[in-house]
């Protein structure tokens, strides 16, 4: 396979199509390795339109869904940013990129090594990979961010990811039950006020131990 071929192709048939048009974004796909965060049996899968299986019954997103989330999230050089669900650690080094700090927290241990064996191998020295349990939102040290991104999908967005970002803050989430489910951007505009823009609908993954939406009708 012809690497640089195949990930020109990646950007250029998938990713660009997919209204992914920020130039920045766009560079960075060929700087940050994906095969590099691609588990060896899937190499061959690295730069195809397809989510990637991970230990633990987990998926590596398509690549077209990791670009428009990296845009979408219009993450700056200043900011910090917090990633529930490291997987290989392929967003995370991504966000580090265009970030200040990334926080990425992990409740499955094999892939909270995986992540940091990936970021470390790719010289990657701003994430912390942290184990938790991220579902319902998560306090670090760092709190409030200036970015949430949730790499896996919630039935609902918990109150507490809302208290979780500063004024201006962000949270990219996506919500629902499959197989109907929306990307959405949730912009924090005063103490008490937020925005909320669907993006665009798929369906992916949810996160272990999702917060359940009451389906009980009185």
């Amino acid at each position: 396979m012809n690497i640089e071929k195949a990930r020109f192709n990646m950007i250029e048939q998938q990713i660009r199509p997919w209204d992914v048009l920020d130039k920045e974004v766009l560079d960075l796909l060929t700087v940050v390795k994906r095969e590099e965060f691609v588990p060896a049996a899937y190499q061959s899968l690295a730069f195809m339109d397809t989510e990637i299986p991970l230990p633990c019954g987990q998926n590596m997103f398509a690549p077209k869904l990791e670009a428009r989330i990296l845009q979408e999230a219009g993450i700056r050089k200043h900011e910090n940013v917090l990633e529930i669900g490291a997987g290989s650690g392929y967003m995370a080094a991504l966000m580090a990129h265009r970030a200040r700090h990334v926080t990425t927290v992990e409740i499955e241990p094999e892939l909270k090594e995986l992540a940091e064996k990936n970021l470390a191998r790719a010289g990657i020295d701003n994430v912390s990979v942290v184990s938790g349990d991220g579902a319902q939102g998560w306090s670090g040290p760092e709190a409030p961010y200036d970015v949430i991104v949730v790499s896996g999908s919630l039935p609902l967005l918990p109150d507490a990811f809302l208290k979780q970002i500063k004024v201006g803050g962000r949270i990219l989430a996506i919500v629902g039950e499959a197989p109907v489910m929306s990307a959405v951007l949730v912009t924090r505009t005063s103490d008490v006020a937020y925005n909320t823009v669907k993006l665009f609908e798929t369906s992916v993954k949810p996160l272990r131990n999702a917060p359940t939406p009451s389906h009980f009708k009185f």
